[in-house]
């Protein structure tokens, strides 16, 4: 029974840990996981983002990203390009943290 607590607990942290949005902005796009265009039109994001302060507040699929310093500390490397036909995340940076997430 401890074994498959552990187990559980563990697979939990992994898969959040592959939605986290703590962010490194890179330089180069071939080491990025993420290729991002950023709008300027609501409608047509995937996701709408806020940046935080806070890393604590950079949870699974929130759309409230933290941008650190440090490559190894990200679980997101993202590239932006200016190329819409290039990303594969298309996001709109919103003033407000009540709208961060994924769209419809």
């Amino acid at each position: 029974m401890k074994s498959a607590f552990c187990f559980v607990l563990f697979n939990f942290f992994v898969i959040s840990s592959l939605f986290s949005q703590i962010i490194y902005k890179t330089e180069w796009k071939s080491e990025a996981d993420k290729i991002v265009y950023v709008t300027e039109w609501k409608s047509e994001a995937d996701m709408m983002v806020y940046v935080t302060e806070w890393k604590s507040e950079a949870t699974s699929d929130s759309g409230l990203w933290y941008f650190t310093e440090w490559k190894s500390e990200a679980h997101w490397k993202v590239y932006f390009t200016e190329w819409k036909s290039e990303a594969n995340l298309i996001v709109y940076f919103t003033t407000w943290k009540s709208e961060a997430g994924f769209t419809d």
